[in-house]
């Protein structure tokens, strides 16, 4: 009798150990398809608080971001093209646009970001009404921002330029130049610095945030944010044939949060602006 029951003992316990590492693969298993890590493609760092606050919050949804940094704003795109990352976070609208129709890359933008307002900035001038006929203005000379700082002087009323010239006007665009300004053409890297040569700059807001210059109280004029300047909100991209990923769609619902604009808010200080309360979620 004691020998009976000690077989169906150990048929028991070999029973309970079996069962154990089944339940233990299923529980690998079900974690490893519930669990998503997806590769995020941006442009240098800077965009990386807000980033790593979106993914703090994505983990309790069982999605990792794993961001990769590229150096220049032409690799994102043709990594996202040839599936090497899966979205990419770092190009306005226009840019991406123009790449995608030109190399036919069928990409597609899932969700807007954020905006970098273009800014005029003088040590010499509190105004745009104080600057003198004659006063040198570097202008980027990268060619859509060069048109996106014409725009914006006209938007200020200190020049015209012609009206089919779209968002890309160039400087022999100009039609109407009343005070004589001169430009100078810059990188726009180098257009924060060139404020100590010239009588004002026209400066990225990226930029202007790493020569510590806030928008909104340094600028002597900041570009407007309104319908004439969404080609040049920053959008999350994807592959065509995954527009309609639920994971995808989960990340841009947790970036387009409340959340994600007081990290933006506090982090940028107005040089990068959330993009969708004013121009749509896409």
């Amino acid at each position: 009798m004691q020998k009976r029951y000690r077989k169906w003992l150990w048929l028991v316990l070999a029973l309970l150990v079996v069962l154990g590492g089944i339940g233990g693969l299923v529980h690998q298993r079900l974690a490893s398809t519930s669990h998503k890590t997806v590769k995020v493609g941006l442009v240098g760092t800077d965009s990386l608080p807000v980033w790593k606050n979106v993914a703090s919050r994505l983990k309790k949804d069982g999605i990792t971001l794993k961001f990769v940094i590229f150096n220049d704003y032409v690799q994102p795109d043709v990594a996202l093209k040839d599936g090497k990352i899966d979205l990419h976070s770092c190009l306005t609208r226009y840019y991406f646009e123009s790449y995608n129709k030109k190399e036919n890359a069928h990409l597609v933008s899932i969700g807007n970001t954020v905006i970098s307002p273009l800014g005029l900035y003088s040590k010499n001038y509190k105004s745009i009404k104080d600057l003198p006929d004659g006063a040198t203005i570097a202008i980027p000379n990268e060619p859509t921002t060069l048109g996106r700082g014409l725009n914006l002087l006209q938007s200020a009323g200190l020049i015209k330029v012609k009206k089919d010239s779209g968002i890309k006007p160039l400087l022999n665009d100009i039609t109407s130049n009343p005070h004589n300004f001169k430009f100078k053409e810059v990188d726009p890297a180098t257009a924060a610095r060139a404020l100590d040569s010239v009588d004002a700059s026209i400066i990225n807001g990226n930029y202007a945030e790493a020569a510590n210059l806030t928008p909104k109280k340094d600028a002597i004029y900041l570009e407007p944010v309104n319908k004439s300047t969404k080609p040049y909100v920053n959008i999350i991209a994807t592959q065509e044939k995954n527009k309609d990923n639920a994971t995808y769609k989960k990340i841009v619902a947790a970036y387009q949060t409340e959340a994600t604009k007081k990290v933006i808010d506090k982090t940028y200080k107005g040089s990068q602006i959330a993009a969708w309360p004013q121009f749509g979620k896409n």
